[in-house]
């Protein structure tokens, strides 16, 4: 349709700061709270207020949080010239045509207008600023593209010659349009510019301009082409039950919790020190990789979470490292608390960490621009991005039915038309490490949203988001199975009390969602070590074994218990006591205990000046099997704890800009209708009847709004609450900071009420 059509003539033209006068005040409340950046700081006059709403940055902001659909109408606006003048709202649905929804383009054009990005009523005006928020030139995407698919694009793009592709490269980089004189009809076929338009490349504006097509320039950068529907796209590529969607994102999250306790035990035995420029070294990553079995990408992310979660930090731990040179990464105290908690309870904490995560740990292992690579850990992953992202994928799924699964592809093409302007960094590779790190946590499962994620992202508390994932994980065992080879199969998560007394007897050999474990001398001497006797041991292989228990197991249980304790271990600096005297002149004549120095005292005693744990862990090299006692003669465990750190404050986070509280935008507006019935600029008030004000408004407890000038000669008007005056001192509850404050009556401009009317 033709511009002229859509002005509409003589239609009247409303600045935005007398059509914002006009809205009542919940429709001011709105504004604020869709664009938090406006109160930052509170806005004095009306006026103010829409000069604010208007500038390039806040403008950008707000575009930030807009559709494809949003965009493309702000983008239609624009071409029809509402930001010179007027427009009808049906100019903009017919502008559009076929290509969307008009009760949808209806409903964009309300939420514009509540984000005061569009303004009017009848006649429509848009803030010439939009131009800067679209991530495209303006006409690229509310116009019809060029009738070729990102296929046909590629192809042409191979064809081309060398100053065909330079020319497209130069618009691709930069703006994309160009004013030649190649562009007028009748050049010659022959040149570059005749060519690239009859290709479909390349758009005549008129006889000297041209345009380079959103669509070829990012087929060109190699990022994702699109969007171009209007309508909201459906990721959707398998459906599956909610069921086995939570059933496999619990799965994933009791193997990433199993490995979260690997990692704080290792950390915990052998701390790892901080580089100078902070995080891991790539040497010490590939050790801890080695001893866990995590591949370094996982071991990237489990890393980041546990440091996000305040499970470990860096500083100096208890008991320092033999070397002790540098800080030290190792578990907090409040591990210790972690691994106490129930698995649902640790899940959410897992879960709510990585969702407000501000780093990309996905990146571990990868190199950077500069060709150094990316360490675990390490200030380079710091992105106050990621979890908008996190959270923009988590929101895709949570629109689409349950169980309806993705792939990255798809969730890639469906948020980049969520947030256009987040494109850049929506692409597909960034967002597979996305969906691979929501699978990894338990969020996502066979690329559906989980139903405990589903009830976090919708800010449910942490009961409930506990009771959730209480609900998705499977019931715990109470059995396991043993085999003749001294393995013991679990096929499930087990009772946490009964996984305990198993990890005491037994070693994990393989993890997994049927973990096998190995029994062997070494993990029945541990269990003995801890107290335990052997008709203790008998008894539980006996009670929680669904097969037989082999016959094997039970002489090897009664063997490494007719044998251990027999040399006892106690304080001298430490000594040796047993009651078989043959036995301890063997340990005492062995070549391998010579470091310890070893010295007979009686037939049955023998004393050394090594600590206990040195003298027991020598003893069992040279093959005998000690026990620790006590003063009483009473067997005791002295294994040592492990390195902890202190609990420090949580790595840096980010949280995006948000509106404040209800009532502090209630009293931004107040201030803003009030404002205008308060004394001019400069006038000055008789302190007695100010003070008399202020007195009244503290005796009424009245709200009153306030012009004030700070000590830097700044003025604003506020509304406050006075409590008392003493001293040429104002003391008044401030709604907009959210707390008690003093004023300097001498500073005081205007008081107004602020009751209605």
């Amino acid at each position: 349709m033709s511009q002229h059509g859509a002005t509409g003539g003589s239609m009247p033209t409303v600045p935005l700061g007398v059509w914002l006068a006009d809205l009542p005040d919940d429709r001011l409340i709105r504004l604020l709270e869709l664009r938090p950046d406006l109160t930052q700081p509170p806005p004095g006059t009306i006026a103010a207020l829409a000069a604010r709403a208007q500038a390039r940055q806040s403008v950008k902001a707000a575009t930030d949080a807009l559709d494809f659909l949003h965009l493309a109408v702000l983008d239609a606006m624009l071409a029809l010239q509402a930001d010179t003048g007027p427009i009808r709202p049906e100019a903009v649905v017919e502008f559009l045509g076929s290509r969307a929804n008009a009760n949808e383009v209806q409903a964009a054009l309300t939420d514009l207008t509540d984000r005061a990005l569009v303004w009017g009523t009848d006649a429509l005006r848009v803030t010439p600023e939009v131009a800067s928020g679209l991530p495209w030139f303006p006409g690229q995407a509310s116009q019809a593209e060029p009738d070729l698919d990102p296929a046909t694009i590629t192809a042409l793009l191979a064809g081309i010659d060398e100053p065909q592709r330079e020319l497209l490269v130069r618009l691709s980089e930069g703006s994309p349009v160009g004013r030649t004189r190649d562009a007028a009809p009748g050049t010659p076929a022959d040149r570059p510019v005749q060519r690239l338009l009859t290709a479909g490349l390349l758009h005549r504006i008129d006889t000297d301009t041209v345009i380079l097509p959103r669509l070829v320039a990012q087929v060109l950068r190699g990022e994702l082409p699109g969007p171009v529907g209007l309508h909201r796209p459906d990721p959707t590529v398998h459906k599956t039950k909610q069921a086995d969607a939570d059933s496999v994102a619990a799965g994933a999250a009791i193997d990433l919790l199993r490995e979260i306790d690997l990692v704080l035990e290792t950390l915990s035995a052998t701390p790892i020190s901080e580089l100078r420029a902070g995080g891991l070294g790539v040497r010490d990553v590939k050790r801890l990789t080695k001893l866990t079995g995590i591949d370094e990408q996982r071991l990237g992310l489990i890393l980041d979470i546990a440091a996000g979660a305040g499970l470990i930090a860096s500083g100096v731990p208890d008991p320092l490292p033999p070397d002790g040179s540098a800080p030290y990464w190792a578990p907090t105290v409040a591990a210790d608390r972690f691994v106490e908690a129930t698995t649902a309870a640790r899940w959410q904490l897992i879960a709510a960490t990585w969702l407000d995560l501000p780093s990309r740990p996905g990146l571990v292992g990868t190199r950077g621009p500069d060709g150094k690579p990316y360490g675990a850990l390490s200030d380079a992953l710091y992105s106050t991005a990621a979890p908008l992202d996190r959270r923009l994928l988590l929101a895709t799924l949570a629109e689409l039915k349950p169980g309806a699964g993705v792939d990255a592809a798809s969730a890639a093409g469906a948020m980049i038309w969520h947030r256009p302007r987040w494109g850049a960094r929506l692409q597909l590779e960034p967002v597979t490490d996305l969906l691979r790190e929501a699978h990894a946590v338990g969020v996502v499962g066979r690329g559906a949203i989980a139903t405990p994620a589903r009830v976090l992202l919708a800010g449910g508390t942490d009961d409930e988001v506990v009771a959730a994932m209480d609900k998705a994980l499977p019931a715990p065992l109470d059995h396991f199975l043993l085999q003749a080879d001294l393995t013991v199969v679990v096929p499930g998560p087990l009772q946490r009390d009964l996984a305990e007394q198993l990890g005491a007897v037994a070693t994990v050999e393989s993890a997994g969602a049927a973990m096998v474990y190995r029994i062997s001398e070494a993990s029945i001497r541990h269990a003995l070590d801890s107290g335990r006797t052997a008709s203790e041991l008998h008894a539980f292989f006996e009670r929680h074994s669904k097969t037989p228990v082999p016959q094997g197991l039970t002489y090897l249980i009664d063997d490494v218990a007719r044998r251990h304790g027999q040399l006892r271990v106690g304080m001298a600096a430490s000594f040796v006591r047993c009651e078989d005297p043959a036995l301890l002149a063997q340990a005492v004549a062995s070549p391998a205990t010579e470091s310890l120095e070893l010295r007979v005292l009686a037939p049955t005693v023998a004393v050394s000046q090594a600590q206990i744990g040195d003298v027991l862990a020598v003893l069992r090299a040279a093959g005998f099997v000690p026990a620790a006692e006590d003063s009483s003669g009473a067997v005791v465990d002295i294994s040592v704890r492990g390195a902890r750190v202190p609990v420090q404050g949580r790595r840096r986070t980010y949280r995006p800009l948000s509106a404040p509280a209800a009532q502090t935008l209630a009293a931004i507006v107040a201030v803003l209708r009030k404002v205008s019935t308060a004394p001019a600029a400069g006038q000055r008030l008789d302190p007695a009847g100010l003070i008399a004000q202020l007195q009244q408004a503290a005796l009424n407890q009245q709200p009153v709004v306030m012009g004030y000038v700070d000590p830097a000669g700044v003025a604003t008007q506020r509304v406050v609450e006075p409590i008392n005056i003493r001293g040429g001192q104002l003391t008044a509850f401030d709604p907009a900071a959210g707390r008690v404050r003093e004023f300097a009556i001498h500073r005081v401009t205007s008081v107004v009420s602020a009751d209605p009317g």
